[in-house]
């Protein structure tokens, strides 16, 4: 039967684009379905404050009246402003293998973005780098992780069938926690906090971490400002963000290091107990019985996994080792709760300053992942 494509118009085919995404997936051990309800405030126009900046459609795949396939098409303008291009991403994007399915979805993807005066094509990437991004090229036997994309191995072949090519990498690594912080890096962490004139913050409730949410991520702006596709938050999609994270971390794994002299934050990390096999168990919903499978990862004490999510450090204290002190707290906390490895999550191959942070800890790269790229 004939593939068609049909554009996502209203709830519930958008719910439909979503589910596919999970269903597809089904009976497989390393994949880590999202929550059906963040993916609905993820791509609806009327509540992400990314449209403000973002066009997009979403378009499912059909053969006899089933879904075979979906992807998203973004224009994120304000990037292709900042970097001087006229890019279009795709995104949301998961397919059975079938050549005549994939062609369909990216032909179609491809017409869109052309019709808007786009002369290129990369991905997987979101509206924002705080969504998923980046096709999974290597481990796909290691279990994934809340923030990033699963995929089957026949996507990447999928991919270079239709012409794409390697615009960027990012390695994840595996790094086992020490039984106690490196002598050494606490020397360094020691040096750095009385010749910097630094302090950490060490948070006793959430009223004491809200003070510093917008800060944190007007940080992460300046931080991340250089970084493959990336676009500043508005104040908008910082309130945004704000709401939807803050009230999710673990107190023990949230670090800010202060200058002393006026207070002003200078590095931030957090970190957040897996909660990939929560999620699985969860299967997208968090209700009825999700919440609880959530909570028990997130709030217990034998979560063995622990994920890094974010960490930034202003520019003007960038390869200071400001790291150091965000990371002995780190591995403090996590000997404390029994953690046995923590996962990096997804770090740019060029971005040598960050990878270089796990040189002392035995980490090992078990994940790989890709954008791709294409003239059209």
């Amino acid at each position: 039967m004939a593939v068609t494509i049909s554009k996502v118009t209203d709830k519930s085919t958008l719910h439909k684009f979503i589910q596919f995404g999970i269903d597809l997936y089904e009976g497989n051990d390393y994949f880590v379905p999202p929550l059906i309800y963040d993916e609905f405030a993820t791509l609806n126009k009327e509540k992400n404050p990314a449209f403000e900046q973002c066009d997009a459609d979403y378009f499912l795949a059909y053969r006899n009246e089933e879904i075979v396939g979906r992807i998203a098409v973004i224009i994120n303008h304000k990037a292709n402003e900042m970097w001087n291009e006229k890019n279009a991403r795709f995104g949301f994007v998961d397919f059975i293998d079938d050549d005549e399915v994939v062609d369909a979805l990216f032909d179609t993807a491809e017409n869109w973005a052309r019709r808007r005066g786009m002369n290129k094509m990369h991905g997987p990437l979101g509206f924002t780098d705080f969504d998923h991004e980046g096709m999974l090229i290597e481990g796909f036997d290691q279990l994934g992780t809340m923030s990033t994309i699963y995929n089957y191995p026949y996507y990447v072949s999928q991919m270079e069938r239709r012409g794409y090519v390697k615009d960027q990498d990012w390695f994840e690594y595996k790094i086992p926690v020490p039984k106690e912080i490196p002598k050494r890096y606490m020397r360094v962490a020691e040096v750095v906090r009385k010749k910097f004139r630094l302090t950490t913050k060490k948070f006793q409730s959430k009223k004491e971490v809200w003070p510093y949410a917008r800060e944190i991520f007007e940080l992460l702006n300046k931080t991340y400002k250089n970084l493959y596709g990336f676009a500043p938050l508005t104040d908008k999609q910082i309130d945004y963000y704000v709401e939807m994270y803050i009230p999710m971390l673990r107190l023990n794994f949230i670090s800010v290091v202060l200058r002393e002299e006026d207070n002003k934050l200078v590095g931030v990390g957090i970190g957040l107990p897996s909660l990939s096999v929560a999620l699985q168990k969860a299967k997208g919903k968090f209700m009825p019985a999700g919440w609880y499978h959530l909570y028990k990862a997130l709030k217990g004490n034998n979560n063995k996994i622990l994920d890094l999510l974010l960490i930034g450090v202003d520019p003007e204290y960038q390869g200071k080792g400001v790291i150091t002190l965000i990371f002995s707290q780190f591995i403090q906390e996590a000997v404390d709760l029994g953690i046995e490895y923590t996962e990096s999550n997804p770090e740019l191959e060029v971005n040598n300053k960050v990878r270089s942070m796990w040189t002392d800890f035995n980490a090992v790269h078990h994940k790989s992942r890709r954008a791709f790229i294409k003239e059209i």
